[in-house]
């Protein structure tokens, strides 16, 4: 593409912004590493949702600089009407001010538990970003090895897959053609207006996830436009209530219930589960005093902590109690990431896991510079469902011979 080329006089000249979604252990992570590479990511802010005690997506991000936000105070969906707008109006202004080196598109990475409807809809009714921002696609990542499991038990899971303007189905490397067939007619149910892209060991066409055009819930199944609907009411009711509430601290991913109201797009798979976001038509509007409070958007029973351990780790005898706990309780663990302190070795050990599957061990080449990395510790994030910490540092304490430290 021909950058050089002047704009129509009627172009859009707003600043284009990817929505990168995505249940927990898509590969999200990955895929933003390969697009980092691409030369059409030149003048590109890359935003990243982390969630927990300690941030950790961040440090697996190859290209780290003026121009990656870590919004680290929450799940985006619940502190939308804080960092996010704040990141993106401090973006346009350090833009204009020069201090970044051009500013032509902007991407979000979203947690793996994150509703996309909040952050759609603050984008296309913020006033100050709707007038220099536009919603240029909304596009999830699915793991073709668990989404079938991942979509029957977490109704966050659906709403990534039906709000989503393409779909990227990850991991194809690592299951056969049937069961990626199968995953390709399943999330076809959920959004049939969706071009789907088959995706191995990470790979992507910058082509594949930019240029969607303008977001569109019409061409999409009819709980979009609701869950969008839903959206604009909390909005009203928060503008009523007086000045718009912020996150301040980190926000636990088991925060409040979801009702038991069916949606149409998770009603099409066969074991999906009653869940949805609140009705907008119940309950008076949040008193300015509990405005501190984002609505309840997550299933009360995934949480999430971290473990740090003091001293270097054993790798074989922490494997060992890591295989246990997997094959103990692989079920009720979504994800697991981290960095690792490895005697014997001066580089610190990138683990991920998703459920019983854990991922070939990487290194960064480095330790992080900042705090709280910078310490050198062992640390993990946990996301669970219906999992007692007690269990996970009993096991691993045993093996690894030292008792981690919880950071909730």
């Amino acid at each position: 593409m021909n950058t050089a080329s002047p704009l129509p006089a009627d172009a859009d000249r707003r600043i284009p912004v990817t929505l990168l979604t995505g249940f927990l252990g898509a590969g999200k992570t990955t895929l933003l590493n390969h697009l980092l590479r691409q030369p059409q990511m030149a003048g590109s802010a890359v935003l990243i949702n982390e969630f927990g005690a300690v941030g950790v997506d961040h440090h697996l991000v190859e290209k780290v600089d003026e121009s990656l936000v870590v919004l680290d105070s929450g799940c985006i969906c619940c502190s939308v009407q804080g960092d996010l707008v704040r990141a993106l109006k401090g973006l346009f202004m350090r833009a204009l001010r020069r201090e970044l080196k051009g500013l032509h598109r902007v991407l979000i990475e979203t947690t793996g538990l994150a509703d996309p409807a909040p952050v759609i809809h603050t984008l296309m009714a913020e006033p100050f970003l709707s007038e220099r921002y536009r919603l240029d696609g909304v596009v999830t990542a699915v793991d073709v090895t668990h989404a079938p499991a991942q979509l029957a038990a977490h109704n966050e899971a659906v709403r990534q897959v039906a709000m989503a303007d393409r779909l990227l189905l990850t991991k194809c490397d690592l299951a056969d053609a049937a069961q990626c067939s199968a995953v390709s007619a399943l999330i076809a149910r959920l959004n049939p207006g969706a071009a789907q892209v088959p995706v191995r060991a990470g790979r992507v066409a910058p082509d594949d996830v930019f240029g969607c055009g303008l977001y569109d819930p019409a061409g999409k199944l009819p709980d979009v436009a609701a869950w969008l609907g839903e959206e604009t009411i909390r909005a009203a009711r928060r503008a009523a209530a007086g000045p718009a509430w912020t996150r301040t601290r980190p926000r636990p991913v088991g925060a409040a219930g979801a009702s038991g109201r069916r949606n149409t797009a998770a009603g099409d798979l066969a074991q999906a589960q009653d869940a949805g976001a609140d009705s907008p038509a119940a309950g008076p509007a949040p008193a300015a005093a509990d405005r501190s409070d984002a609505p309840a958007r997550h299933d009360t029973a995934v949480t999430s902590f971290v473990l740090s351990f003091d001293e270097p780790l054993a790798w074989y005898a922490f494997s060992d109690g890591l295989a246990l706990l997997l094959q103990v309780y692989g079920g009720r663990i979504l994800r697991i990431k981290g960095l690792l302190n490895v005697a014997g070795d001066p580089l610190p050990r990138v683990l991920q896991c998703v459920q019983h599957s854990v991922y070939p061990a990487t290194s960064l080449p480095a330790w992080p510079d900042a705090p709280p990395c910078n310490d050198r510790r062992s640390r993990l994030v946990f996301i669970v469902r219906d999992l007692a910490q007690d269990e996970v540092v009993s096991i691993l304490g045993s093996f690894a011979g030292q008792m981690p430290r919880v950071l909730d």
